[in-house]
Parts: structure tokens; sequence; C-alpha cells
């Protein structure tokens, strides 16, 4: 039998779009049982830089699906993870005539227990970027730059 998982977000906005220039970009999103926040467009698209935005919001999504992910599978197999930190970057540019991401990066930077398992550690993000969800989801590539330390050596 299939998992079926769902989810559910409320956007709202109000204003007036009179013309390009001087609408707010500014939203709010509400997600039941969860704090509601503000939200703007990229400063770049005339939205507001304290918030976040769509663009944002997609890179975080990516790095910490891969994070759970990737923690999931070194709790599986045994290594120990004390610290995990990524540096992620996105990038968008015109592509096939449109506007979209073209790449993701992620650079964890992955503190573990054992020297003996930097390894397995480095292989497990593998795992990690196949089992996913949000990354399975998207048509662009999303890379893992990343680094095991062991907790000796990140002192």
């Amino acid at each position: 039998m299939a998992h079926i998982h769902s989810y559910q977000a409320t956007i709202s906005w109000s204003g007036a779009t009179r013309d390009y220039d001087s609408y707010s970009r500014e939203y709010s999103v509400a997600i039941p049982g969860k704090p509601k926040f503000r939200a703007s467009a990229d400063a770049a698209f005339r939205g507001d830089p304290r918030l976040y935005n769509p663009e944002d919001m997609l890179l975080v999504a990516l790095a910490t699906c891969h994070m759970l992910s990737y923690l999931a599978v070194c709790a599986r197999i045994g290594i120990v993870v004390s610290a995990y930190e990524d540096q992620a970057q996105g990038t968008m540019a015109f592509k096939d005539r449109r506007m979209r991401f073209t790449e993701v990066v992620l650079r964890p930077r992955v503190t573990i227990a054992q020297t003996i398992d930097e390894a397995r550690a480095m292989a497990a993000h593998e795992q990690a970027h196949d089992e996913c969800y949000v990354a399975n989801s998207v048509n662009f590539p999303v890379r893992h730059e990343a680094t095991i330390v062991t907790a000796d050596k990140a002192a």
C-alpha cells in the first residue's frame, strides 16, 4: 500500500495591483498548528529583502531535507553525528527561456564521533540524497560537497 502524505498552507495577500512597480509583494503564510509568518518576493523582484522569499524557502527545504535524511541514515547504520551545519547555495538563471533554479549545492560540515567512520559518513550522503523527498521532487541538480570531521579534530 502506498503512503500518501498531505500538507496544507494558506497564503494570504491583500492590496491593489494598480501597476507593476508599486504593489506590495508581502504575504502571510499560515500552516495549521504552526506559527504564522510573513514573506515577500526576493528583493530582485521588488520584494522586501528583510523577509523570507520563495527562493529562500526552496533552498532551506532542500538543505533541511538532506540533513534530516542524512541523520536518519547515520542513525540506522550506527554513525554518531554530533553536529551538522550546511552552507547551501542555490543558483537561478535563464534556462530554456525561463528564469529557474539551475542548481543547488549543499555544503554540509558534519561532525562525527569516530575517525573509523569517516568514509562511511561520507558515503551516507549518497543514500541521504536518494531518500530526500524534496530533492526527488525538483528538476534541477542538487549536489553535495560534504566535509566530515571527527569530534576530536573539530575542537
